[in-house]
């Protein structure tokens, strides 16, 4: 069965995995980041959703999934990511981002 995502302008689309690994290699640009671990990745945000049983999803679920694991791979990869993903306004808005990650780099 497809899993089918729910744009922001509300059409809606078969999920395709090279748009998210577009957006990973665009990230991942001169960092050391596999592949390998790329497609692992997105592997597990599709099982994670078929194994929830969703058929269908928004578009801002599965980048929220994206930034969730991409984190604990590479730090300014997640950076990169989420200011696409986030659409950030401002200066401001990406401060408050990195502001965030250090502090969870300093619970961590």
């Amino acid at each position: 069965m497809p899993l089918i995502v729910i744009k922001k302008d509300g059409s809606k689309e078969t999920f395709d995995r090279q748009k998210i690994m577009r957006g990973l290699v665009a990230a991942t640009v001169k960092r050391d980041v596999p592949l390998s671990k790329l497609n692992a990745l997105i592997d597990d945000i599709e099982s994670y959703l078929r194994d929830n049983g969703k058929t269908e999803v928004e578009s801002q679920e599965i980048g929220k999934l994206v930034l969730q694991r991409l984190i604990d791979i590479d730090k300014v990869a997640y950076v990169r990511f989420a200011s696409v993903y986030r659409d950030f306004k401002d200066v401001d808005e990406f401060n408050a981002e990195l502001r965030s990650l250090a502090n969870e780099q300093t619970r961590d």
